[in-house]
Order: structure tokens, then sequence, then C-alpha cells
């Protein structure tokens, strides 16, 4: 067990993949798991990690600023990350987007060789960089974005278009201007996802195969 774990901090490969809101993460997360062993490929969300609101009512929870770093739990996220190095599972949070709240649920997360972790604010912490072995930003044109999370925060969260629309003009496109954009700096790799970008997708997915091999 001893000897698993020491492999585990040798060998991990973490992969921070940032971008705005609706820039389509996950559909990138996705085209690089495919074909790759899902035994040996773990994923940490970012927004697992919104700090725990329990002293707030829910009216009070509505108005905190989620696109702004300081919503965010990056001690927990690292500190989760270094014991997933060091070979340990972790208990990653469960949140829920309906409450603005954690909730009692947690996800049993297994050390793997490699770890993809994403979320709007990935790059915008510096030792949550420092722990990033790849960074990848992944850029899309903002009206395709707000379009996008028009229909997911619709379909999935329990918006309503208004509100949706309030929440993008007065809190994420100042803060994807003030943080997130910026933060593309720190990328070792940018992926325009306005079109299937093939060639960025098998690069990285020939980095993670060099390190599972």
């Amino acid at each position: 067990m001893f000897i698993f774990a020491e492999n585990i901090e040798a060998n991990m490969l973490i992969i921070g993949i940032a971008g705005g809101t609706g820039s389509g993460k996950t559909t990138v997360v996705h085209q690089i798991m495919n074909e790759l062993p899902e035994t040996e490929v773990g994923i940490i969300s970012q927004d697992s990690y919104y700090k725990a609101t329990d002293n707030l009512s829910l009216e009070e929870r509505t108005l905190i600023n989620f696109d702004h770093p300081r919503s965010i739990d990056f001690d927990l996220l690292v500190q989760h990350l270094k014991e997933l190095k060091e070979g340990k599972s972790v208990n990653q949070p469960v949140y829920s987007f309906v409450k603005h709240n954690r909730t009692d649920d947690y996800i049993l997360t297994h050390p793997r060789k490699v770890m993809i972790v994403e979320g709007i604010l990935i790059l915008c912490n510096p030792e949550l960089r420092e722990l990033c072995d790849i960074k990848i930003f992944v850029h899309a044109d903002s009206d395709e974005r707000l379009i996008r999370r028009l229909k997911r925060d619709i379909a999935e969260r329990g918006r309503d278009m208004i509100e949706v629309l309030n929440r993008y003009q007065n809190t994420l496109k100042p803060m994807h201007d003030q943080f997130i954009e910026p933060s593309k700096a720190y990328a070792d790799i940018i992926i325009p996802n306005d079109t299937y970008n093939t060639v960025a997708i098998d690069i990285v997915r020939t980095v993670i195969n060099e390190k599972i091999g």
C-alpha cells in the first residue's frame, strides 16, 4: 500500500482546464478523456469547492458573487490535490446550485495517474497553478458563452431568463474581464472552442498517454 502511494506521488499528472462560463470546458474534458483508460484519469471540479454558506439565508446566498475568486475554497482544493498526490483518497464536496450551498454529500475521489481540475477560476490561484503540470485555457466567443449559460442555468439550475441575464450583466461579464480572461496568460495551451480543435486535444492526449503508459 505504501509503494502504491509513493508511485502515485511520483507519477501523478495534474491538468488544469480554465475558461469563461459556457466556453466548453466540459466538452474539452470529455474529448481529452475519450479513449483514455477510465481507471487512470480522475476529475476535480472547481464547482464542488464553493465555500459553505451555512451562516447565510437563501436570500443572502443569491447575492453572492460566485464568479469572484474569493467564493472558492482554494485552500481545501489545494489540500485535496496534495493529498491525492500522496496517494490518499479525498471527500470531494457536493455543491447545490439550487440552494447556493454545499450539501451533506460528498464524492469519494481516489488518486489517479492523471487528475483533471476544471473550472472558470482554476488559473487565478497561484498555489493551484503551481500544482498543475499542464495549464489549458478554453476560449469561446462571448455571445456563444452567454447562450450556453442561459440554456444550462434554466434547464439544470432552476433559474429564469431574467435572473441569468442580470447575473451575467452584473457579475459574470465584469468578473470574466477582471479575473478569468487575464488568467489566459498563464496557460500552456489555449484551445479555441468555436470549432472542433483536434490538434490541441491530440497534443494533450499524447502527453497523458506518455505519462500513464
